[in-house]
């Protein structure tokens, strides 16, 4: 499509224009959680962003952690302001789905979180995760604080030396800090409790994580 492969990120001279507002609305409040989807987080606080591939399952994933206190989906790492979701899907924003996850420190630590962002998914993939392929569905850290940023090169380092062990290539994971969260489709958030059925793999190494 567009005469570029979906597996290339688009650079700022050839990404779609997108728009000064987000183009449409969004439920009020966590379809599971019952806390609100938008605003600040309570003080103390902290906000990750992660994107491990379709964010349908990765949001159900991280929902359901002791500590978290909201969850949506979304799209961050790119360049168009306020993407559509087909937008996304071109390539043609540089965008990764990803799930934005408000949580507690003293419940759950970063480091933690990122363990289960590890263990969810295969981070050696490239532009793809399974059968999902695109720029959309890369693995990618992106960090709200300096702090997380060296927690997560940390994180990575060490996982790194467990897939070596196991025989796994090099992680492909970017770790950068947030520019722009866009909040996804008000009919993603949450989807796999809107839609049992929904169709979502989940694609791990198997490959425990072990900060050594």
């Amino acid at each position: 499509m567009f005469g570029r492969s979906k597996t290339e990120l688009v650079g700022s001279d050839t990404a779609l224009p997108g728009r000064e507002a987000r183009p449409f609305s969004l439920p009020d409040r966590h379809a599971v959680l019952q806390t609100p989807l938008e605003g600040d987080e309570p003080d103390g606080f902290e906000v990750a962003v992660v994107g491990l591939g379709c964010f349908w399952g990765e949001e159900q994933t991280f929902w359901q952690l002791r500590g978290v206190w909201s969850t949506s989906v979304g799209y961050a790492g790119g360049v168009t302001p306020h993407p559509t979701y087909e937008e996304v899907c071109s390539g043609r924003t540089g965008h990764a789905e990803v799930v934005r996850i408000v949580f507690d420190p003293a419940k759950l630590s970063y480091d933690d979180l990122l363990k289960v962002f590890w263990e969810a998914h295969d981070p050696t993939q490239g532009m793809r995760q399974g059968n999902d392929r695109g720029t959309q569905y890369r693995s990618i850290i992106l960090t709200t604080t300096p702090e997380q940023q060296a927690a997560a090169e940390r994180s990575r380092d060490a996982y790194q030396r467990q897939l070596t062990k196991a025989g796994y290539g090099e992680i492909t994971t970017t770790i950068q800090p947030l520019q722009c969260y866009y909040y996804a489709e008000g009919y993603h958030q949450q989807y796999l409790v809107k839609n049992p059925g929904g169709y979502c793999p989940i694609h791990a190494t198997g490959v425990a994580y072990a900060d050594a």
